[in-house]
């Protein structure tokens, strides 16, 4: 695998601090650079488990939860066509479009043992819980006859100690995440339940 290290921590200029993208652009570019419909529907998923928790857990503003869903709906928006570049092409990409250093930061913490940049927000910490939570959940759900309907935390759970399920998920990644905050997995996991089943 290609070494994906970013070589530096800090990210965007302080000058462009309130600056994002509309939801139509950030779609746009999403569409753009992503032409798998599976990775589009994680980075969907993503973004909209991230403004959820913004809102209702952190009780922050419709503005603030939309710099949490932009960093989640673009967390992944090179990887489909530059892997081996992943996440330096989006940073290089939204510093260019003058966003919110607080944005492209929380981009580059999504993976801190791949990218080597470590969470310190409370945005940053939430997207490196959800991404690969999020993925693992879908896995899940797709298996099952009616997808997220009756799904439970329980099963969740199971599916999670049964390490040829979904084994491109790292379960050592989930662990470092959620040692990073006070919530517990079961809660995080309902969360994301709750708010990704109806993403389409």
């Amino acid at each position: 695998m290609a070494d994906l290290n970013l070589g530096r921590t800090i990210f965007g200029d302080p000058v462009n601090a309130g600056n994002t993208m509309t939801e139509q652009e950030a779609l746009e570019l999403l569409r753009d650079w992503v032409p798998n419909e599976r990775l589009q529907l994680h980075m969907r998923q993503v973004g909209a488990v991230m403004k959820a928790w913004a809102l209702e857990k952190e009780g922050l503003t419709e503005t603030q939860a939309h710099q949490w869903w932009l960093a989640g709906v673009l967390h992944d928006a090179d990887w489909d066509k530059h892997p081996d570049h992943h996440c330096r092409i989006i940073i290089e990409e939204l510093e260019s479009r003058q966003i919110d250093p607080a944005v492209i930061r929380t981009i580059a913490c999504h993976g801190p043992r791949h990218f080597g940049v470590e969470p310190e927000s409370v945005m940053e910490k939430m997207i490196y819980v959800f991404d690969e939570l999020s993925g693992f959940i879908h896995a899940a759900a797709l298996i099952r006859p009616t997808r997220y309907e009756g799904m439970d935390v329980k099963s969740v759970l199971k599916k999670m100690k049964t390490p040829s399920f979904a084994a491109q998920v790292n379960r050592d990644e989930i662990n470092d995440a959620l040692s990073r905050i006070q919530t517990p997995l079961e809660e995080i996991i309902g969360f994301v339940l709750e708010h990704q089943a109806g993403v389409a």
